[in-house]
């Protein structure tokens, strides 16, 4: 009966707003389309709204699941026209809490004691509500001001039955929608899954704290609040209470005679600290997620709060960022679109000639223009945009990292009207890239992969054997494959030979490198004798056997 309610619930608002003006109906096969047609909410007036003010006041109707989904579903403009997703940037992240009563039990429930034992002051009113969750302000008994974050009662039901309607709506456009198969929107609502999932577990939200708090230890740029792992449970989370000025209060910041363009550009390098150094990076910096530290206005201080959203790249797409955007930087758009290809963000088939010329078309009228005018955020919606000519698909593991850079950037304009995000991000990404290829990044490589490269070498030529033996009963007969298998032998043994060559020179590369680069003598000073012992007689095994 609940979920039937809920289902009337939500097909009242879907007439109310009349949000059948969005589905594709000339594209649906005929059933389909005359039901639509002959539906009860053609009964229903037309409201006087724009489509992107119709989308959202309906989802803020139909609650704080549907409020969440408006929000993620705001930053993803390469399935939007850019009037709707404005309208639901508006969303705001606060709705009705819930009863002090329920906070109370759900706290002593998950810590197992009653809260005046807990905590030495409880405030019963929510400092603020959310979404998935709503916050108090409370104090330990040893003095320690603190937050405490409860879940929302019966949200996991709620979100259960609205995910599965999402994820029926969803396959309904995959199928019938001419562009639903390249926006993948049961992935979006997939994402969605995760990502909502995640945030309904708070001791998931304090170990991404945790995470960010010791990549960030002593920094200049951020503070992390700290977890009171005690106390935090499920569904309760304590964190450290802090002091700050909310970053969208440029007039308070500004009367604190905060540095604002320092502030601004501090803001760029956290972003690309958190990707390129640590992929691992705070996913979620909406304004009211992020606060200033004052205490001294000429370096001020960001803090961060909320971590139940965070983003990782793997290595290969860091590297495929990076270089992409350094041929931004240099306008060589060719390796942008070699890039794009050997990345597989793109088919493999496309030209690179048509795909350059579309790439330059679109930044060159852009290039023209003063650096401090250029969004490059809205720069690589642009982009993606053209892309969507050649085919690009979506790539989920670039979604997060587009909705922070937007984010950021949002923020680091609205202090500093004058950020250069282009000429900010440019040295760190060349120091990364340089960092990466470079002889410390040729020696960190060798120190993580060598002993293993060694524990699979006595391997290799039985794996190579294998593999030979099962092609020779892969051919339909053994003549055919004779002179084939004879062709590989003598490939196989040539490879073994350069193989192990190719081990020992790096060997030698790195002991070279080692005379000259002083983190490589320092690295050297914390190795053990003995293991280089053993990579002396594993150097020269290797050396023997290549003969």
């Amino acid at each position: 009966m609940t979920r039937l309610r809920r289902l009337i619930r939500i097909a009242w608002v879907f007439c109310r707003y009349r949000l059948d003006t969005f589905l594709p109906l000339a594209e649906l096969p005929a059933p389909l389309k005359i039901f639509f047609l002959l539906a009860p909410w053609h009964l229903f007036p037309k409201p006087r709204l724009n489509r992107g003010d119709r989308l959202r006041l309906a989802l803020e109707e139909l609650g704080p699941v549907f409020v969440k989904f408006g929000q993620i579903l705001s930053t993803r403009r390469d399935l939007l026209p850019d009037d709707m997703a404005e309208s639901l940037k508006h969303l705001q992240d606060r709705v009705p809490p819930f009863p002090s009563d329920t906070a109370r039990q759900i706290i002593e429930t998950s810590l197992g004691r009653p809260v005046s034992e807990l905590f030495s002051e409880f405030t019963a009113d929510p400092m603020a509500s959310a979404s998935v969750a709503q916050v108090h302000a409370a104090t330990l008994p040893d003095g320690q001001k603190v937050v405490v974050k409860v879940l929302r009662p019966g949200i996991e039901r709620v979100i259960h039955q609205d995910l599965a309607l999402m994820y029926f709506m969803a396959r309904l456009l995959e199928r019938y929608w001419s562009e639903g198969k390249r926006l993948h929107p049961v992935e979006v609502v997939a994402d969605y899954d995760s990502t909502i999932h995640d945030e309904l577990d708070l001791q998931r939200e304090a170990a991404n704290a945790s995470q960010l708090r010791r990549n960030f230890e002593n920094s200049s740029l951020i503070y992390i609040p700290f977890i009171d792992w005690t106390y935090t449970r499920k569904t309760v989370l304590v964190m450290e209470r802090i002091q700050g000025i909310p970053i969208a209060d440029v007039p308070a910041l500004k009367a604190a005679g905060v540095n604002m363009k320092v502030l601004a550009e501090k803001g760029v390098e956290i972003f690309f600290t958190q990707v390129f150094r640590d992929s691992f990076f705070h996913a979620d910096m909406h304004p009211g997620n992020i606060f200033v530290d004052v205490s001294n206005p000429a370096d001020p201080r960001y803090i961060a709060i909320d971590f139940g959203i965070v983003g990782t790249l793997a290595p290969d797409d860091q590297s495929y960022l990076a270089r992409n955007l350094l041929a931004f930087f240099r306008r060589d758009y060719r390796q942008v679109a070699q890039l794009h290809i050997q990345s597989g963000w793109v088919p493999p088939d496309t030209r690179v000639n048509e795909f350059e010329a579309a790439i330059r078309t679109v930044c060159e009228p852009i290039f023209e223009r003063p650096l401090k005018d250029i969004s490059f955020g809205h720069f690589l919606l642009r982009l993606f945009q053209t892309a969507r000519r050649f085919n690009m698909e979506v790539q989920p593991q670039l979604v997060l990292l587009q909705k922070t850079l937007l984010n950021v950037e949002g923020l680091g304009r609205q202090l500093y009207p004058e950020l250069d995000l282009w000429s900010t991000a440019q040295p760190f990404l060349e120091d990364w890239m340089r960092k990466r290829i470079g002889p410390s990044g040729l020696i960190k490589s060798l120190q993580s992969h060598l002993p293993s490269w060694l524990e699979q070498s006595p391997e290799m030529p039985q794996l190579v054997h294998d593999a030979l033996l099962q092609l020779r009963h892969a051919g339909p007969t053994e003549q055919q494959n004779r002179a084939t298998l004879e062709l590989l032998k003598q490939q196989q043994e040539r490879t073994e030979r350069r193989w192990r060559r190719g081990i020992a020179a790096l060997v030698l590369v790195a002991v070279a490198v080692a005379g000259t680069r002083p983190e490589a003598r320092a690295w050297l000073e914390t190795t053990p004798s003995w293991s280089w012992a053993l990579l002396a007689v594993a150097g020269a095994l290797v050396l023997r056997g290549g003969r």
